[in-house]
């Protein structure tokens, strides 16, 4: 398994309120913000780069819709800091249509650990344009969640089958998987 060398940026995707609606269904891993407020606290601890996106749908239904300001908000256990940065954005990769890319570049930062929600759509997305990109790319499995969906065909996959299979096809090709506790181990030394 790849190894943390330098430090990286820890990309917080769509933590917010309207993913809590229930048109979405079901979803598998109620611990994910528990998990990714470990890695804030660490990586606010350390100073390191702290980056989040903000999903503003242009889709009038959507609990995300840009002008529904309850569902746009972060959720409160990882609300940004007044100096951390937030890119909007209105799709599912949180480098199409921002400055992801080139704040990355500008601030040498050559590997990211990615967390939030939901897998199949931001997280997925943007783990995929991350190492596309050329980013050492960390996707922290306990650290997302996933929801149920029901494919053309009728068929519906519980939210955890959808999980796993998202997880599965980032391994290797796109992103070194990893858990919460795997991630906190290896920060010690990385960057002193």
């Amino acid at each position: 398994m790849k190894t943390l060398v330098n430090p990286p940026a820890l990309l917080i995707l769509d933590v917010q309120k309207g993913f809590e609606d229930p048109s979405w269904g079901r979803r598998n891993n109620q611990d994910a913000e528990l998990n990714i407020l470990k890695l804030l606290t660490e990586w606010r601890a350390r100073g390191w780069e702290i980056i989040y996106s903000q999903h503003l749908s242009l889709l009038p239904k959507s609990p995300l819709h840009y002008q529904n300001k309850v569902g746009t908000e972060f959720k409160e256990i990882i609300k940004p800091l007044p100096q951390e940065v937030i890119f909007q954005k209105n799709v599912n990769s949180a480098f199409i249509g921002t400055k992801l890319e080139t704040y990355l570049r500008d601030k040498l930062i050559t590997s990211v650990v990615i967390t939030g929600l939901s897998t199949q759509h931001c997280v997925s997305t943007t783990t995929r344009m991350s190492k596309n990109l050329g980013f050492e790319t960390f996707l922290v499995e306990d650290a997302t969640a996933a929801f149920e969906i029901t494919d053309h065909m009728g068929t519906f996959f519980p939210p955890e089958a959808v999980h796993k299979h998202e997880i599965a096809a980032l391994h290797k090709e796109f992103a070194t998987i990893v858990k919460t506790d795997n991630i906190l181990k290896q920060v010690n030394g990385v960057g002193d």
